[in-house]
């Protein structure tokens, strides 16, 4: 199996010129811009259509973005395959990155107050309503905005430019995003994703379960699963138990940082699994990461934790289906406690950079977890190779 995280390549390359006359970033922008652009269009169950559109006007509050590469998440995956949450026609792709280079007159700063021009990278957070009660009462919690948009996820409209799998994406008003220009191309592109990582650290922050010498247990070794590996190991903590069933998954678990790995298809049950699990971290568990998506799994990671331990749910992004458990055994009489974690805040971006910078700087091959890169009219063979 592979790592499910591929990147896209990005197809056209603007020579940015100038022209006499007329400020210098409005002169490049103008002098490069095509009339048409490409973006790859979801116009069916697994299938995709690269479609060209005129390259509308941007308002004033607008940002037109050339696209350097995006990656592909299991989300888009799911909707590539079904279509959950019934936004075909639609443009896929939320872990992209660019360039800008257009950019509306009353567009001054990024989200974190940084000045924003033509030529700047950035990566885009999500869309808040600012009108529903979280928004205005706890907008530290934007995250939970029942109204929220997030490029990628957006049915084709006016725009088209709606998603990072294509050569354009416009961002609308108020929109979150970030200057990015002192990170690499492929750190910018594993960005969203570890921020969905980030915030659940954080989540399980909230626990005060998470010390230096706690005994971490995450399960399921994909893409966010190592990224979360990759996050409590630059936190410090030395003790991280990575749990799978793919053996090379589980070796670059131990290159993120896992201490211990544990094949669930070298035991024959949950109960042998469960004694292995106790064994390496001397009696269960003291905080627990639940990374896949699969209901059983779901159900069998709170025999690992100890009594008063503590595990986050950060698996589940679609429905899956239902988990069974024993209130008694796997809650009560543990006293375990338990936070879910949804997507991700402009803050938790914030420390995110931080955190992909300082992974890299002690030596985690994070950019690894790119392990494909595909042109745009490759994408149904990219969302094929993801799917196995």
């Amino acid at each position: 199996m592979q790592i499910n995280e591929v990147s896209l390549e990005q197809i056209v390359k603007q020579v940015l010129s100038e022209m006499k006359g007329v400020p210098n970033s409005t002169q490049k922008a103008a002098a490069s811009l095509p009339a048409e652009a490409r973006v790859a269009m979801l116009t069916g169950e697994k299938q995709i259509e690269v479609k060209k559109f005129k390259i509308p006007e941007i308002g004033d509050d607008e940002i037109l973005v050339e696209v350097e590469g995006c990656g592909i998440c299991g989300t888009d995956v799911h909707e590539y395959k079904g279509d959950p949450f019934a936004l075909i026609p639609v443009v896929l792709g939320h872990e992209g990155t660019g360039k800008i280079v257009k950019i509306g007159k009353n567009v001054k700063k990024d989200s974190a107050g940084k000045s924003v021009s033509v030529g700047d990278r950035i990566v885009t957070c999500t869309i808040p309503c600012n009108d529903c009660d979280i928004c205005n009462l706890q907008p530290e919690k934007a995250n939970l905005c029942e109204n929220s948009g997030i490029y990628g996820l957006i049915s084709d409209d006016e725009y088209h430019f709606n998603g990072w799998f294509g050569e354009y994406i416009i961002l609308r008003k108020g929109s979150t995003f970030f200057k990015v220009n002192d990170m690499s191309l492929d750190l910018r592109l594993l960005i969203e994703p570890s921020a969905v990582v980030v915030h659940a650290v954080e989540r399980a922050k909230t626990t005060n379960l998470l010390r230096f010498d706690s005994k971490v247990l995450v399960q399921g070794c994909g893409p966010i699963g190592l990224l979360l590996i990759a996050v409590v190991r630059t936190l410090g903590i030395q003790n991280i138990v990575a749990v799978d069933g793919d053996q090379k998954r589980l070796e670059m678990a131990k290159r993120l940082g896992a201490t211990e790995t544990i094949n669930f298809k070298d035991y024959s049950g949950l109960e042998e699994m469960i004694k292995a699990i106790n064994k390496v971290t001397d009696g269960g568990a003291h905080f627990a990461f639940q990374c896949t998506g699969v209901p059983q799994a779901a159900a069998n990671i709170w025999k690992f934790v100890r009594r008063g331990g503590g595990l986050c749910e950060v698996g589940f992004f679609v429905n899956n289906g239902d988990a069974t458990i024993n209130p008694h055994f796997d809650i009560c009489n543990k006293e375990i406690t338990v936070v879910g974690s949804w997507v991700y805040t402009l803050k938790d971006y914030v420390t995110t950079f931080d955190f992909l910078k300082r992974a890299s700087e002690i030596g985690l091959p994070i950019e690894e977890l790119i392990t494909h890169r595909f042109s745009l009219d490759q994408i149904n063979e990219a969302m094929e190779v993801n799917i196995k």
